[in-house]
């Protein structure tokens, strides 16, 4: 089981990911809606604000929470998908990743996944 500051790099990788992608998944990344990131082996949900191609203020938190797009992944799983060595598409079918969001919002996020 990865650490809660191995989750917390992971998403700052990820952050710096979004910021440098082009095409449909750059303007995907330019949505502005506050995310979640809930990592239930740890207990801990991570959450910021998508925005400018970037998750900025990202602060850890009890679980439980509202926001507007919502993901929830093993701390193992967010590790690898980061790192590439996950696919999302195929986690999300199994149910290893869970992601929750408007339509509207799941239909641009499809871009960058």
């Amino acid at each position: 089981m990865a650490t809660v500051d191995e989750c917390r790099a992971a998403l700052d990788q990820f952050s710096a990911k979004l910021g440098g992608a082009e095409g449909d998944a750059g303007r995907a990344a330019h949505l502005d809606r506050s995310l979640s990131c809930r990592i239930p082996d740890l207990d801990t949900t991570f959450r910021g604000q998508l925005r400018g191609g970037a998750l900025h203020d990202i602060t850890t938190e009890p679980s439980g929470d509202k926001a507007q797009i919502r993901l929830e992944i093993g701390s193992d799983d967010l590790i690898a998908l980061v790192a590439g060595k996950l696919d999302f598409a195929s986690s999300w079918a199994r149910g290893r990743v869970k992601l929750e969001a408007s339509i509207k919002d799941l239909l641009t996020l499809r871009k960058l996944l």
